[in-house]
């Protein structure tokens, strides 16, 4: 009978291996053509593999596989197409070829609650039980990644005491006068010992060199500074519901410091270069890169132009790009590109950091949380909502004043918010 094989398709230049996270198909399942079976997780993004053509689905990897490029992942049963059953409607002589043994694979359907294989493996191994697990998979089955986060967050088995000895009286003498008693406690203290180990996922191998690189690779310095937030709080307060109500999104932080930063640096063309070799590379535009925390880590898609789209425009991609990533459903082209970045730690409530450079970027800026403080204006001590700044450059590209005033230029616009709607 005509068997196909599916193999693992070339995704991009860099991408040579991929993990295959989960089968959207269970195995034996009758497929139709461009029906989504499988899905990989490459080093940046998630992608889906559809069927060439229609059939009964075998499947050759398991779970949790490590492939190349190329790589069998399944094999369809085109003369199944379409039949109730994978067997075959009738018998056909045909030559057997000798095939190698495929790896055992589960074929059970996944119902709500279900751990897939590599999920169910992990969960033994820890000691939980499927139902202490939220499934996040199709129809509500238990991935990989919901197994690892429940045994990140899988509490310490408490430990039962032991029951203290009792203590020990000795005899008093008749002609001795009596005297305390003895007591003799012995403390027990226990403690956990255990381990876990957990593979890395390939984005995190990917996020862990990128960084190691960054560090290694780039003369990376921080340069600090505060912004006093009170104008674009009263701006968003003021404005807020009238840009809900014609835009559909809210005004954030996110795209005032889009727009600031966009615009210093068109003006400073430093800051927005990177380096080939030898070469300095200068952009005219300003591909602005926005940090999105997913299940699997950082990622950074960038937003084109951002120094010609209005402040909706980019709220607008922005929620896209954010709901794609933490869905895992970001393309290789949209991770691409972009020539500074922009990391708001403020989120999570920090309030101080040093952000690590986005290779082959020249800087980044870290925003953080805005925190009422003391600070003197016009000789008098006020209670203002700040916000401390942090840019990390690379000093083989920008100068020391150059970070400086860079910083210092965003830090003027976004005290002065008005300008930036206006352009001046």
């Amino acid at each position: 009978m005509p068997i196909i094989e599916i193999r693992v398709p070339s995704i991009a230049e860099s991408v040579t291996e991929v993990t295959l996270s989960v089968w959207l198909k269970p195995n034996g399942a009758v497929i139709k053509i461009d029906e989504p079976i499988c899905e990989f997780e490459s080093d940046k993004a998630t992608l889906e593999l559809p069927a060439e053509v229609a059939g009964t689905l075998i499947h050759v990897a398991e779970e949790g596989s490590d492939l190349k490029i190329g790589d069998v992942v399944a094999r369809i049963d085109t003369d199944a197409a379409g039949a109730p059953a994978p067997a075959p409607a009738k018998k056909v002589e045909a030559p057997v070829v000798a095939t190698p043994a495929a790896p055992e694979v589960s074929t059970k359907n996944y119902a709500s609650g279900t751990p897939s294989p590599a999920a169910e493996k992990y969960l033994a191994e820890s000691g939980l039980k499927p139902e202490e697990v939220s499934g996040t998979g199709k129809d509500g089955r238990i991935t990989k990644d919901d197994a690892l986060k429940a045994i990140e967050n899988k509490p310490a088995a408490p430990v039962k005491p032991e029951t203290p000895p009792q203590p020990v009286v000795a005899p008093a003498k008749p002609e001795a006068p009596k005297t305390p008693a003895i007591v003799s406690v012995k403390p027990t203290v226990a403690f956990s010992r255990n381990e876990t180990r957990v593979k890395m996922s390939r984005m995190r191998q990917t996020i862990s060199k990128r960084l190691v690189s960054a560090k290694n690779t780039t003369a990376m310095l921080t340069t600090f500074n505060e912004v006093d937030m009170t104008a674009i709080l009263a701006l968003r307060e003021k404005y807020q519901d009238k840009f809900v109500k014609k835009f559909g999104v809210k005004l954030g932080f996110m795209s005032i410091f889009a727009k600031a930063c966009a615009k210093v640096l068109l003006e400073m063309p430093d800051v927005n270069a990177s380096i080939d070799g030898t070469d300095f590379i200068y952009h005219d535009y300003a591909d602005i890169s926005f940090a999105i925390s997913t299940p699997t880590g950082l990622v950074v898609p960038p937003i084109q132009n951002c120094e010609s789209l209005n402040f909706a425009d980019i709220e607008k991609q922005l929620k896209v790009l954010a709901d794609k990533a933490r869905n895992g459903k970001l393309t290789i082209e949209e991770m691409q590109g972009g020539t500074f970045t922009i990391t708001n730690g403020g989120v999570f409530g920090s309030l101080m950091s040093t952000p690590i450079i986005n290779e082959p970027q020249s800087a980044i800026l870290g925003m953080h949380a805005t925190k009422d403080r003391a600070v003197v204006v016009n000789g008098q001590i006020v209670i203002r909502p700040m916000m401390y700044l942090a840019l990390s450059y690379d000093h083989r590209v920008i100068d020391g004043s150059t970070s400086v005033t860079f910083l210092v230029k965003v830090k003027d616009l976004l005290e002065d918010p008005t300008s930036l709607f206006l352009d001046i």
